[in-house]
């Protein structure tokens, strides 16, 4: 490991560990942290395919729904209502007819797009290693003890 990669490391460790200190204090209200109230939702696969369709261009309901084609109509209706609920996404309604309804990322939810690259380039550049590690460790807990 480099210098500057444990320098590195070990400020992240310092950061994780005073916010996780701050959301675990004594006077510690669940709704108000962020991992539970915030990441939790963000980190589910159908909010980020979403969201990587969206920053692309507006879309109207089929057009996701095609992007990402394993998503059930429910699913993808409650996610949208979900990101439109915390402010992530619009919705906008064509006065046509019948109307017509495309969803686009909001100022909010460009400000998402940044960390979601970094996030995403992490698992592209994982992925490898990751299912190594599935497979050794799916093996080894298969094997008689």
């Amino acid at each position: 490991m480099t210098g500057l990669r444990a320098h590195n490391l070990r400020l992240a460790h310092e950061n994780l560990a005073k916010r996780f200190a701050a959301w675990s204090s004594q006077d510690f209200e669940p709704a108000r942290c962020p991992v539970r109230g915030i990441l939790d939702h963000l980190g589910d696969k159908w909010t980020t395919l979403i969201v990587i369709v969206l920053a692309l261009k507006p879309h109207r309901f089929s057009e996701i729904r095609r992007a990402v084609p394993d998503i059930s109509k429910r699913m993808l209706t409650q996610t949208l209502r979900d990101l439109e609920r915390d402010g992530l996404i619009a919705r906008r309604v064509f006065p046509t007819k019948p109307p017509s309804v495309d969803y686009r990322l909001t100022e909010l939810g460009e400000t998402l797009l940044e960390p979601l690259v970094a996030l995403i380039g992490w698992a592209e550049n994982s992925q490898e290693r990751i299912t190594a590690s599935r497979t050794a460790f799916d093996a080894a807990k298969s094997m008689p003890a």
